[in-house]
């Protein structure tokens, strides 16, 4: 039996941000099948690249960014899962910080937009079950990798850390602990400024050490000290 079976990547981006909490980028569909509907960046590799370089390209393609976190999913290879061929998908996921990027459809995409994951809209293919598996490694992983920061501003008050993760994980923190256990982890430093919000005092800011972060890490560290 003649096999046809084609390759494709899709890319799960999130965001965040304090005021709209986790997002997921998606695009609406120009074409069929399934126009007008939302979905993943993705699409087809092509020969000559590797599955990484085509979801960056896809990526620049349908929505106008790039990733600084980017790490592979699991493959989604149900039969029927395109109306239009035998396709395996490839699923990445990557984080960024949403304020980075001005928002650009092109290609293929007729508008690109950010959607908050507790309200995501009728997705084409397969696109939420896709979805749902990176909300489970996101979860999974930032209680013992700092992939957290990747989502956060350079200098954040330490605030923006703790709605973090209590909006990820979906459950209340005990603040005073929380933050006692990260500083104890070594690499989250204070700076020496203040962000003045709409009420309150001006918060302390702070940032990530990742050259820190690295350097215990090749020593053996290990730790799932984030969160409890």
């Amino acid at each position: 039996m003649k096999q046809d079976i084609k390759v494709s990547v899709d890319a799960v981006v999130f965001g965040y941000s304090p005021e709209e909490g986790i997002q997921v980028l998606l695009i609406k569909r120009k074409y069929e099948p399934f126009q007008k509907s939302w979905a993943l960046p993705g699409g087809l590799v092509l020969n000559e690249e590797s599955l990484e370089e085509a979801v960056r390209r896809e990526l620049q393609e349908e929505a106008g960014i790039d990733l600084n976190y980017l790490e592979q999913l699991y493959s989604f290879g149900q039969p029927g899962r395109d109306p239009r061929n035998r396709v395996i998908s490839i699923a990445h996921f990557g984080l960024v910080r949403p304020g980075d990027y001005q928002l650009s459809a092109q290609t293929d995409a007729e508008d690109v937009a950010w959607f908050n994951i507790k309200r995501i809209p009728r997705l084409a293919f397969d696109h939420k079950h896709i979805i749902d598996s990176a909300i489970k490694r996101l979860r999974g992983k930032i209680v013992y990798e700092p992939i957290g920061f990747e989502l956060l501003d350079k200098e954040f008050p330490f605030s923006d850390l703790e709605k973090l993760y209590q909006v990820l994980l979906d459950n209340d923190l005990d603040r005073r602990n929380f933050k006692k256990r990260i500083m104890a982890l070594g690499f989250l430093e204070e700076v020496n400024k203040t962000l003045q919000r709409k009420a309150g005092r001006p918060a302390k800011l702070y940032r990530f050490n990742k050259k820190k972060y690295f350097e215990l890490k090749e020593r053996g560290y290990h730790s799932d000290l984030f969160y409890s």
